[in-house]
């Protein structure tokens, strides 16, 4: 079977190293590079691969027909430019295409929140691969506010919790593991978390213009994945709070509708979203409780990016991911 080959730039990032490893193993994909600067003329082991790291000026980006971006905010934009200009389509994992993002304003890129806006994927030059915070919300919350069921003018409370390579993969003193191990900590405190534009932009197209995200993120002492509790004030309940869910994702492959409240070992190294719905007792005004839980590496990054690449290139959506 011929293999479409791929590029990856920043690929030894925790979100790179998963993107090379799901290509290595991709039936329908061979990767042509992988640029590390730092790490240039590496060579490293991804599964049962062998890698060298080339640096990212000397990446043969005409050798790829799709090209990952996996590096740093604010520096993605440049490459992305690049990659363009020798005709190579990318899916970018940096926040700089995103919703609300400044480059974003001069060039529409789909964003690539998969289930929510498949159609907007094929044919596009740039794909905006979503944040892994606003992948597990968004999803979450998508039905109720394209069903306009969230009661005009309120807040939806968001205390949402991640690994601790959802920081990435820099050397910071406050996330060795003695200082993170046995802890348990808010972050990003105000409402002014960097996601907080890229949810509130799309939210508004989905429906929710006239309805507010209050979006508090912690820090876990694991690795990896993101559990999110969601409150939605509601017009009214139903009897089956989660038949909508259900009805809206039908047969969605990565998305799981649970009976009971999701954890992270439902989802780690998987590229689903898992969500449970519940009515909350006790209280004036009918509310929903959500509990959604990723990987942030899968579903809310790598994972991800693979799924909207296989739809841009006509590939079987499925193909190359763990579900």
């Amino acid at each position: 079977m011929h293999k479409i080959p791929v590029g990856v730039l920043g690929a030894s990032g925790y979100a790179g190293r998963e993107l090379c490893g799901l290509i290595t193993q991709h039936p329908g994909l061979s990767l042509a590079f992988a640029s590390a600067n730092e790490q240039r003329g590496q060579r490293v082991r991804v599964g049962a691969t062998e890698l060298t790291y080339v640096a990212t000026e000397d990446a043969p980006l005409d050798k790829a027909e799709v090209v990952f971006t996996a590096l740093p905010h604010g520096t993605s934009a440049r490459w992305v430019g690049t990659a363009r200009n020798v005709g190579v389509r990318v899916v970018d994992l940096s926040a700089d295409f995103r919703p609300g993002a400044s480059e974003s304003s001069m060039i529409k890129a789909p964003y690539g929140l998969t289930e929510l806006m498949r159609s907007r994927i094929p044919g596009a030059d740039i794909i905006a691969n979503p944040g892994c915070y606003p992948t597990a919300i968004l999803l979450a919350i998508a039905p109720l506010l394209s069903e306009q069921l969230v009661l005009p003018g309120a807040t939806i409370n968001v205390s949402a919790a991640s690994g601790v390579t959802g920081a990435g993969y820099s050397a910071r003193p406050d996330l060795l593991f003695a200082e993170v191990v046995e802890d348990f900590k808010a972050y990003a405190v105000g409402n002014q978390h960097r996601h907080i534009a890229e949810m509130r932009a799309v939210t508004a197209e989905l429906g929710g213009a006239d309805v507010d995200i209050l979006f508090t993120p912690h820090l876990l002492p694991v690795a990896r994945g993101i559990l999110a509790t969601i409150t939605v004030p509601i017009k009214q309940h139903s009897d089956d709070p989660a038949a909508l869910w259900r009805r809206f994702y039908g047969n969605e492959p990565f998305v799981e509708i649970a009976d009971q409240p999701p954890s992270l070992r439902d989802v780690v190294r998987r590229n689903v979203v898992r969500v449970s719905i519940s009515k909350a007792a006790n209280v004036k005004q009918p509310t929903l409780i959500i509990i959604s839980a990723i990987d942030n590496l899968m579903k809310g990054a790598a994972g991800q990016a693979v799924q909207n690449a296989n739809v841009l290139l006509g590939l079987e959506e499925q193909s190359g991911l763990p579900a």
